[in-house]
C-alpha cells in the first residue's frame, strides 16, 4: 500500500476501532499498532517494522504460521461452492473433518461446531446443565472450575473463571460455578499443604477438588472443567499424579471431566491435545484457537458417545434433544481451513517439531535462568511456555508488573514480540508467555531467547 494509503488505514482505526484488551488514552496523541502483513514467523506493522512473533497471533492462535496460500485457497474454493447452511443440516467439509478430528482423539466421538472458545465452553456447560435436569431432577447441575484458569469472556464463561481481574466488574456471575485450588507447586506454600513435592504434591493438589466435591455435596457436582496446562494464569503443568487422581475423583462421584483445548489444542504442546500428555479420559473436550491456525472461525465442543446418546434417548420428548444453536457453526470456512491446518501439521511433522524445538526453548530459558536472578521457574510443555520472575528467588516475591510488561516492551523494540500475564492475578501477572508457531526453527528459537536475555539485563541490570 502506499504511505498515504496507510495513513488513512490508521486513521481509520483510530477514529474507529475499538481494540482488545487495550486502554485507548495513548491513541489521542499516538498512533495504535496495525499489523499489515505476515509470513511465516514474521509480521510487520504500518510503518513497515519487521517482528518475530513468538505469539502466534497474539493469542497462541497461528499454528502453521503466516501467509499458507493452501489454506487461503481451500477457504476460497469451499465459499464459492457453498459458504453457510445452518448447522441443523450438514455439509462437506464439517463432515470430512469432524472424520479427521475424531481419529487423533481416541474415546471421543462427537463434532459440536461453534465459533469461538468462549462459544464452546458455554456448549459444554448447557450440556452438563440439560443432563441434570434429565437425569437428577436439576441437582447436579453444579460446575467446578479451577483457580487460575481462564474458559472465555461472555458472562457464562467468566463464571467458571478463576482470574479476579479478567472478571473484575462484569459480575454478577451465573450461580452453580465454584472453584477449587490450583496445583502450581512453585507457589505451593501459599496453599498451606505442607512441604510435599512432586507427585505427592500433585494428588494432595487434586484431593482439594475432592474436599470441595464433598462439601458442596457429590449429588450437586455435575462437571469440572479444567485447562491441560494453565494458559493465562501462568502457563502451569500439573504435577505428577495430579491428572490421575483427577480422572479417579471424577469416576468416583460420577462428575463428568471437561477439558478446555482452547489454547493448547492442535498441536501447541507437542501432542494432538494437550490431555493427551497426561492419559485421560474426557468427557468433553473444547478448541478453538489453533484448529484453523486462525485462518477462518471455528470452534468445537467434542463429546463422548455416552454423552451424546443422553440427548437422543426419548424421541417422544420435545425438550429432550440439545436445543442449542450457534449461527456461525454453519460456517464452511472453518471446517474446511481445518482440514488443511491439520494436513499441514501431519504432513511436515509439526508435532515432532514441535517437540524439538520445545526442547531447545526449555533449555536455552533454563540457561537464561542461570543467568539472570530474576527467573524464578521455567515452565511448559512443547511450543508453549512461560517464564515467571520474581525479585527474590527465596521468598518468591514477584516482580511487579510494570517491570514483567518492561520486558516484553524491550523484546518488542529488537523486533521480537513475546507476552506475558496481565489483567489476570492481582499481584501475580508476573511470568512471561511464549508460544511461538510450531513451524519454529532453531534460529527463531534462539532470537527470542536473545531478546529475553537483552530485555532482562537491560530491566534488572
Amino acid at each position: 500500500m502506499l504511505d498515504n494509503d496507510i495513513s488513512r488505514v490508521v486513521a481509520a482505526d483510530r477514529a474507529h476501532v475499538w481494540h482488545h484488551l487495550t486502554q485507548h488514552k495513548p491513541f489521542e496523541t499516538g498512533e495504535p499498532r496495525v499489523i499489515v502483513e505476515g509470513k511465516g514467523m514474521r509480521v510487520w506493522d504500518q510503518a513497515g517494522r519487521e517482528f518475530l512473533d513468538a505469539v502466534s497471533g497474539g493469542v497462541w492462535t497461528v499454528n502453521v504460521g503466516y501467509g499458507r496460500e493452501s489454506i487461503a485457497d481451500a477457504v476460497r474454493d469451499q465459499l464459492v461452492k457453498l459458504n453457510y447452511f445452518a448447522g441443523s443440516a450438514g455439509s462437506i467439509p464439517a463432515a470430512l473433518f469432524s472424520e479427521k478430528l475424531i481419529s487423533k482423539m481416541p474415546g471421543m466421538s462427537r463434532v459440536y461446531y461453534c465459533n469461538s472458545g468462549s462459544e464452546a465452553n458455554e456448549k459444554a456447560f448447557k450440556m452438563v446443565r440439560q443432563i441434570a435436569h434429565k437425569r437428577y431432577g436439576g441437582k447436579k447441575h453444579k460446575i467446578l472450575f479451577r483457580e487460575r484458569d481462564y474458559h472465555g469472556t461472555t458472562i457464562g464463561a467468566l463464571s467458571a473463571g478463576g482470574q479476579p481481574e479478567r472478571n473484575a466488574q462484569y459480575g454478577p456471575f451465573a450461580p452453580g460455578f465454584i472453584e477449587v485450588p490450583h496445583c502450581l507447586e512453585y507457589r505451593k506454600h501459599d496453599q498451606g499443604w505442607g512441604d510435599l513435592s512432586g507427585e505427592a504434591y500433585g494428588q494432595r493438589a487434586a484431593d482439594a477438588i475432592e474436599e470441595v466435591i464433598l462439601r458442596e455435596g457429590p449429588d450437586t457436582v455435575g462437571a469440572i472443567c479444567l485447562e491441560p496446562v494453565t494458559a493465562g494464569g501462568g502457563v502451569i503443568v500439573p504435577p505428577k499424579g495430579y491428572w490421575e487422581r483427577v480422572q479417579e475423583i471424577c469416576r468416583k462421584y460420577d462428575v463428568l471431566l471437561h477439558i478446555d483445548e482452547v489454547v493448547c489444542g492442535v498441536g501447541r504442546t507437542g501432542t494432538w491435545f494437550g490431555y493427551q500428555q497426561f492419559g485421560i479420559e474426557p468427557d468433553f473436550v473444547t478448541m478453538a484457537k489453533g484448529v484453523a491456525s486462525g485462518y477462518a472461525a471455528i470452534a468445537c465442543c467434542v463429546t463422548t458417545e455416552k454423552v451424546f446418546d443422553l440427548f437422543k434417548d426419548d424421541a417422544a420428548d420435545p425438550l429432550n434433544y440439545f436445543r442449542d444453536i450457534s449461527t456461525f457453526g454453519g460456517c464452511t470456512a472453518g471446517p474446511a481451513a481445518a482440514l488443511e491446518n491439520m494436513r499441514i501439521i501431519e504432513n511436515e511433522d509439526l508435532l515432532g517439531n514441535t517437540q524439538k524445538m520445545g526442547d531447545r526453548l526449555t533449555a536455552n530459558l533454563l540457561a537464561l535462568q542461570e543467568k539472570h536472578a530474576v527467573i524464578g521457574e521455567v515452565r511448559g510443555l512443547g511450543l508453549f511456555q512461560g517464564a515467571e520472575l520474581v525479585t527474590d528467588r527465596a521468598t518468591k516475591e514477584p516482580v511487579p508488573e510494570k517491570l514483567a510488561q518492561q520486558v516484553v516492551a524491550e523484546c518488542g523494540a529488537q523486533g521480537v514480540i513475546i507476552g506475558v500475564t496481565n489483567r489476570s492475578l492481582p499481584g501475580l501477572n508476573n511470568t512471561l508467555c511464549l508460544s511461538p508457531a510450531l513451524i519454529a526453527t532453531e534460529a527463531d528459537i534462539d532470537r527470542i531467547t536473545d531478546a529475553i536475555d537483552v530485555a532482562l539485563t537491560k530491566t534488572f541490570g
